[in-house]
């Protein structure tokens, strides 16, 4: 088996570093990911994405925007375009629908 790759990087004078650009492909890492740090007894750490972990200040509909943006951002390749059959159907459903944009979606929310 082979011996996996093996990266450095250097810690700057207030204990920063970059994390490689090789270890961010692996890991999928975008700008502003958090990354988790795991401590084993010998002395190894081992570095991992962390799991993704929705404040709980925010409202349902915050929330469900974070997930998606996250996951657009982490996995841009599972986006896919609608067919042009959905999209007409879709705005046939919608054409006499009226939407106030500054009103809450759920009336208690006010």
């Amino acid at each position: 088996m082979p011996t996996p790759p093996r990266v450095e990087s250097t810690l700057t004078e207030r204990y920063q570093t970059t994390i490689p650009a090789s270890v961010r492909r692996v890991l999928r890492l975008n700008k502003r990911d958090k990354v988790s740090y795991e401590i084993r007894s010998n002395g190894e750490v081992i570095l991992t994405r962390a799991v993704a972990s929705v404040e709980p200040s925010l409202n349902l509909e915050q929330q469900l925007l974070e997930v998606l943006a996250q996951d657009i951002c982490s996995h841009p390749e599972h986006l896919q375009s609608f067919e042009a059959e959905v999209m007409k159907r879709s705005k046939m459903l919608v054409q006499d629908v009226k939407v106030d944009l500054e009103k809450p979606l759920l009336e208690d929310e006010e």
